[in-house]
């Protein structure tokens, strides 16, 4: 693909998924941290700041951002399970969170860690969801429209794939 800015397309909302397809993405997300570790883990300060894109985050920041953002779909999750009443979703700046001192200049360890945790526990409270649970719905207010649980896991996992695929451009091994 010749898009810099969507290595594996934008993500598009089915109407549903299949039990296959949300067990697909599950496994695909209990899988991301290794793979992202695998590919950054040993990377030196120069490899680090390589970027996919003129005017895009760097290794690092995206690093820190994934791992920030599978946090905040955990937490999403758990909200929506916990306050079905609540309609609104937690929005956050994305840009703003990736030019602060931790995503500028914390190593990237502490956010491979971070992943790996906050993913078993999301991974972990995923599997558990009923039919009715996966049906719970919030409204995204930046892109403007109802996302269900299922949506939910289905954007998490393109997300993963998504800044996955960043990396390796930045790296040359897409």
């Amino acid at each position: 693909m010749t898009d810099r800015k969507f290595p594996i397309g934008p993500f598009v909302k089915q109407e549903n998924y299949s039990k296959e397809e949300l067990e697909n993405f599950i496994e695909n997300i209990e899988k991301a941290p290794a793979a992202y570790r695998q590919l950054v883990e040993n990377l030196s300060e120069e490899e680090l700041a390589k970027t996919y894109r003129d005017d895009s985050w760097n290794v690092r920041q995206i690093v820190h951002h994934v791992s920030d953002i599978q946090y905040l779909h955990y937490l999403r999750l758990k909200k929506a399970l916990t306050e079905p009443e609540n309609k609104d979703t937690i929005l956050i700046d994305m840009n703003a969170w990736a030019a602060t001192a931790d995503s500028v200049s914390a190593p990237v360890e502490d956010s491979l860690q971070a992943f790996e945790g906050i993913t078993k526990r999301y991974v972990f409270l995923a599997r558990t969801l009923t039919e009715e649970q996966l049906s719970i719905s919030y409204y995204h207010s930046a892109r403007q429209i109802w996302f269900t649980q299922k949506d939910a896991l289905a954007i998490s996992n393109w997300h993963i794939h998504h800044h996955l695929g960043h990396l390796k451009w930045a790296l040359g091994k897409a």
